[in-house]
């Protein structure tokens, strides 16, 4: 029965009152950590476990999405209860942050939530019908102006402090994890060597791979319109020299003194395959240690539920 509710988390990860598992192992609650909105996926009767310490996986979403997309769009909490009923994940505390919200500081954050929805037209980088609050008040150059900024892996730190101190999540690097999809991605690479040896697990699901004006990968430095990223009228001016970026190079290899399980995923129809090639030459070249893994398909739901079920399992295991 196990195995059974196992592949059908892995496959379909619809309601588990669909497939009878007997057991909730698992709850969801909306929280604020730094004035960002979250969803946090705490283990079976957290509140009463008042002893017990529980490891962390930071789970970052995608452009143009939100706190909701993992549990709304990746089946978290089923996928979650039936891994731990298979028995082959640890029980964790999962905090889901809306990554985007945190890549502006507060008052810009208030002011484009209270500001008018514009209409997307062909703006709109993926469909967006079903996504999150603040899909509708942003054109798409708006919005990747505000993820590549730096501005979330910067405050990264004071986020992360704040969950540890509302959360019994362990402050251990081997009791800590991140991952992310696409854009979420992108801020798992540059979250988790900008924060060198503080996650032991870091997971790269379909990432873009470096910010508008970062040196490529053979060291040269492109225009901003040189960039894969580059669409026309784009009015927000990216500085390299963010402190989360401007020594990622150094901090990756730096990374090597004390390597974590480095899990990178991707189909092969994804339009960030080409891009996420190169970025595998240079950890090769740099004897960077990872674990890659290939699917079918392209920048889906379908796949990113599937990584994650395969990272899983891997966690927290020292």
């Amino acid at each position: 029965m196990k195995r059974i509710i196992l592949l059908l988390a892995l496959a379909i990860g619809i309601s588990s009152a669909s497939y009878g598992i007997s057991d909730r192992l698992g709850s969801l609650q909306r929280d604020t950590l730094l004035g960002v909105p979250c969803m946090v996926y705490l283990p079976v009767y957290y509140a009463q476990r008042t002893q017990d310490t529980f490891p962390c996986l930071y789970l970052q979403h995608g452009m143009f999405g939100s706190e909701d997309d993992w549990t709304r769009q990746g089946y978290l909490l089923f996928n979650m209860d039936s891994l731990l009923q298979a028995g082959v994940v640890k029980e964790m505390v999962v905090i889901m942050p809306d990554n985007f919200l945190g890549s502006m500081t507060p008052g810009v954050r208030d002011s484009l939530m209270a500001a008018p929805n514009i209409a997307p037209n062909d703006t709109v980088f993926f469909d967006t019908t079903n996504g999150s609050a603040h899909w509708k008040k942003l054109t798409r150059e708006r919005e990747q102006g505000y993820e590549m900024s730096g501005y979330w892996e910067e405050n990264f730190p004071l986020f992360k402090q704040e969950a540890e101190s509302k959360y019994r999540i362990s402050t251990l690097p081997e009791h800590t994890a991140i991952a992310g999809l696409s854009m979420g991605g992108f801020h798992t690479m540059h979250v988790s060597h900008f924060l060198t040896g503080q996650f032991r697990y870091i997971a790269l699901f379909s990432p873009v791979i470096l910010p508008r004006t970062a040196p490529d990968l053979e060291g040269d430095v492109p225009t901003v319109e040189d960039s894969p990223y580059h669409t026309s009228g784009f009015d927000l001016q990216i500085e390299y020299e963010s402190l989360a970026y401007a020594h990622w190079m150094t901090d990756m290899r730096q990374m090597m003194a004390n390597p974590p399980l480095y899990w990178i995923g991707i189909g092969r129809d994804d339009f960030l395959y080409v891009q996420l090639q190169d970025y595998r030459r240079w950890l090769e070249t740099n004897n960077f240690e990872y674990t890659y893994y290939e699917s079918n398909g392209g920048h889906t739901w379908e796949n990113w539920r599937d990584y994650l079920c395969r990272f899983l399992p891997k966690l927290f295991k020292e």
